[in-house]
């Protein structure tokens, strides 16, 4: 990766940095899946630069990395978040500086602690109320404390309505840069960006 561009979100009293993350993460991922590579993958990796160093897990910033500036221009930003313009502000693409440090950003598949009980329950044929009750006794219901952004699949479900998750990232380090594919979140299983 040689090439960036910082998005940076907006909150105000009436907007939570929440929502707007839900809003601006949605957009580059549509533009991200409209963009995808003939294999499927996104030549355009995203960062998260305040991760987990402030109040808010993912801060304001959401980077966007690409192999060359052209990329980043064909993926037009702006045009992504036209909308958002008061809750987001879009900088100029910029080449990366000198880095020691790589960070890997992951989707982690995490179940809901009230999911994992009913799989269990139907597992051990057990009611489901006997099952979540053993397991809050024995501190085995908590929470995933991964930082998440909340997204809508844009993909119709049985009900007609559309499939709402928790997008769940997880950061690891390397002092080296691992090349790899990221999908259309933008995200990869192995491949990094620099970090600073």
């Amino acid at each position: 990766m040689k090439f960036y561009q910082d998005i940076t979100l907006i909150p105000d009293a009436e907007t939570p940095i929440g929502f707007i993350w839900y809003k601006v993460f949605q957009q580059v991922h549509i533009g991200l899946a409209d963009n995808k590579l003939p294999d499927g993958s996104s030549a355009i990796a995203v960062s998260f630069p305040e991760y987990k160093k402030v109040a808010f897990p993912l801060g304001n910033q959401l980077r966007l990395f690409a192999e060359t500036e052209e990329q980043l221009k064909q993926f037009n930003t702006e045009q992504w978040l036209s909308r958002l313009q008061d809750y987001s502000h879009v900088k100029s693409i910029r080449n990366i500086p000198e880095v020691s440090k790589h960070a890997c950003f992951r989707r982690k598949a995490v179940k809901s602690p009230e999911k994992k009980a009913a799989l269990l329950a139907k597992h051990l044929k057990k009611p489901l109320s006997e099952v979540l009750q053993y397991r809050k006794k024995h501190e085995l219901f908590k929470e995933c404390d991964l930082p998440y952004i909340y997204m809508e699949s844009q993909q119709k479900i049985d009900t007609g309505g559309k499939n709402r998750f928790r997008l769940f990232v997880e950061q690891t380090f390397t002092d080296n840069s691992i090349k790899g594919q990221f999908d259309c979140y933008g995200l990869s299983k192995t491949a990094t960006t620099p970090w600073f």
